[in-house]
């Protein structure tokens, strides 16, 4: 299996700490560019559905920076079991990836 060279990785944070984690996160090179906006999670945790406003950050990298970006979120996280997801960026414009790359060097 081919793996793409580039990923977006979501994770879901509270508010206070959302800004905090995206700056470590680009700080350290782990990843090019953090998106932070406002949603609202409805989830299941120990057998009852909550519902909670949190701030999801959609992370800009490359598939080879997945594992230490996973353990960097770990460190700073506050919850438990943080949501990480990655999925493949599959295209786009190729100029921006070239300096997602530069980026995350």
């Amino acid at each position: 299996m081919v793996l793409p060279e580039f990923i977006l990785v979501f994770c879901t944070a509270p508010a206070g700490e959302a800004g905090e984690l995206a700056k470590a996160l680009v700080d350290a090179r782990l990843a090019a560019c953090v998106n932070v906006t406002s949603v609202r999670s409805c989830f299941r945790w120990e057998g009852t559905v909550k519902s909670e406003p949190e701030q999801l950050l959609v992370i800009k990298t490359q598939h080879r920076l997945l594992d230490p970006l996973i353990a960097r979120i770990r460190e700073l996280h506050s919850y438990d079991l943080p949501e990480v997801i990655a999925i493949p960026i599959v295209g786009g414009y190729a100029p921006y990836l070239d300096w997602v790359r530069e980026e995350t060097a």
